[in-house]
């Protein structure tokens, strides 16, 4: 796959409702995911490997309520890299908190897969 055949399908599937399809299709088994900010329970920003990103992925369903979602791009830059824009509205189920939550993905590829992802957000 080229880089934005890649970038292409991975805005699809966040449009369409499949990240986890995409997560096995479309990252390389070692991935590197980096949020903005520390995540919750001390688990840091990073996460290696795509079960760690899977298991991100999972935390986020069962600890919110997710009403809409924006994605915008991608966002192409050179050969092996390329952002999106992510606009979510969601409720913290623990806390009943909604927030509206923007941030932009860097998505760098190897070998046509993701190999990193870097969030950046602005501070709650």
């Amino acid at each position: 796959m080229s880089l934005k055949s890649v970038a292409d399908e991975l805005v699809a599937g966040c449009r369409e409702g499949r990240e986890a399809e995409n997560l096995d299709r479309l990252y390389a088994e070692d991935a590197v995911s980096v949020e903005a900010f520390d995540m919750p329970g001390g688990a840091g920003r990073e996460t290696r490997g795509r079960a760690g990103i899977h298991g991100k992925h999972e935390w986020w369903a069962g600890a919110f309520e997710t009403h809409s979602a924006e994605v915008a791009g991608p966002f192409l830059h050179g050969e092996d890299r390329f952002a999106v824009i992510f606009v979510v509205d969601a409720t913290e189920l623990a806390s009943g908190t909604r927030m509206q939550m923007q941030e932009i993905g860097l998505y760098t590829v190897a070998g046509d897969r993701i190999v990193r992802e870097e969030f950046f957000g602005l501070p709650q």
